[in-house]
């Protein structure tokens, strides 16, 4: 690990432990995410410590993976953490997109302020299941997008798109007759209708899950990403740095649990010694070290893979199923450790197990990248 990316997670740790923990209390962490109230106040003083988006040098480059691994499960030991210094999602991997596929004109309207964190942003791709409408399978997308003069014009409805409400920046997914497209859009605009917030278990992401209409969005044609058709191909760029990003940040909030219930378990006592000394709790807190541990080297393992120059995405979805599935034995193991006290709000661990929960489906569930990979190896058998 280079000396850089220890040296930033280590600034990035600190600020998280003293600044950030304290906030966790705050009335203004609600079930639809923090305010942006909050999560400015909180950025004004990441950018203070010098921790705001950390994994962006000051040269506008990107760490690469492996480094951006230690950062971003340093800035996940709380749920606010990735909020304060500006590593959660969706402005991450959308900050990664635009770094990627935007023109110059394109990043200094759009990505700039992303990177500053003065902005926050919205990537509308899922759609409504009860119309028929793109979820996993993004081929189903029905929004729709054509060329009027030199605007595009999108309609369409959206569903599940994490931090619509106060975003000042959209990523817009629609289907053309070249196919897939994407496109960028300054928010609000009033073709852009939220009809309602989602309650969901997970509440650490601002402004909620939203369900979206789009009605005569005119956009201009120097406002798509690449070209009419590749939106599909420019997904796939995003996808697994984003797939790998979720699990950094949550490795983070998982390893948070384990200390608070570690130490529940080493000062409560019962049944004449100390929890921890039972051995159903002391195994429960041995096989968490174990998940995390092959949790942590499975998220390097993919980092590498995508280091080398490679999308990753059989590898990705690899990472993906087996860490989500790892941190949420870990988060489960935590709250039954504490009993009582881990099913309530007087720590945080109850929120952490509702946010991994919700990891399980984020990014894909389980179940459709078990699918995929057997798809695969259906494919190298037959070659």
């Amino acid at each position: 690990m280079s000396e850089r990316a220890e040296a930033i997670a280590a600034k990035v740790e600190a600020f998280v432990r003293e600044t950030v923990f304290p906030y966790e209390k705050d009335p203004r962490a609600t079930s639809h995410g923090p305010t942006d109230e909050l999560v400015q106040e909180m950025r004004a003083k990441a950018g203070a410590a010098g921790v705001l988006t950390p994994h962006i040098l000051s040269d506008g480059s990107h760490l690469n993976q492996r480094e951006t691994a230690i950062v971003l499960k340093k800035s996940g030991l709380s749920p606010l953490g990735p909020l304060a210094v500006n590593t959660m999602a969706p402005d991450e991997g959308n900050i990664y997109l635009l770094g990627k596929v935007g023109t110059p004109e394109q990043q200094r309207r759009f990505l700039d302020r992303l990177v500053s964190g003065e902005s926050r942003s919205a990537f509308f791709m899922t759609e409504p299941a009860s119309e028929g409408g793109a979820g996993s399978d993004p081929s189903m997308m029905r929004t729709t997008c054509r060329l009027d003069g030199n605007h595009w014009v999108i309609d369409g409805r959206k569903a599940f798109i994490t931090g619509a409400q106060g975003a000042k920046v959209g990523i817009v997914m629609a289907k053309a007759e070249e196919g897939a497209c994407m496109f960028l859009v300054d928010l609000p605009d009033p073709a852009i209708r939220i009809e309602r917030l989602l309650e969901t278990i997970d509440s650490s992401m601002p402004g909620g899950h939203a369900v979206v209409a789009i009605d005569n969005l005119r956009v201009p044609a120097d406002q798509m990403l690449g070209a009419a058709g590749e939106g599909f191909k420019y997904a796939q760029v995003r996808l697994s740095p984003a797939r790998l990003s979720h699990c950094m940040r949550w490795h983070g909030c998982a390893t948070r649990a384990q200390e608070i219930a570690t130490d529940y378990a080493c000062r409560r006592e019962a049944f004449g010694k100390k929890l921890v000394d039972h051995e159903g709790v002391g195994f429960m807190l041995a096989e968490n070290l174990i998940d995390l541990k092959q949790a942590e080297l499975m998220i390097d393992w993919c980092a590498d893979v995508l280091d080398s120059g490679s999308l990753g995405t059989v590898e990705s979805s690899m990472a993906k199923v087996a860490v989500s599935e790892a941190l949420y034995r870990v988060a489960d193991r935590c709250v039954q450790v504490m009993g009582g006290t881990g099913v309530s709000g007087d720590t945080v661990v109850e929120q952490i197990f509702r946010e991994i929960r919700a990891f399980r489906i984020y990014d894909g569930p389980t179940e459709v990248h078990k699918w995929s990979l057997a798809k695969k190896i259906k494919r190298d058998h037959a070659r």
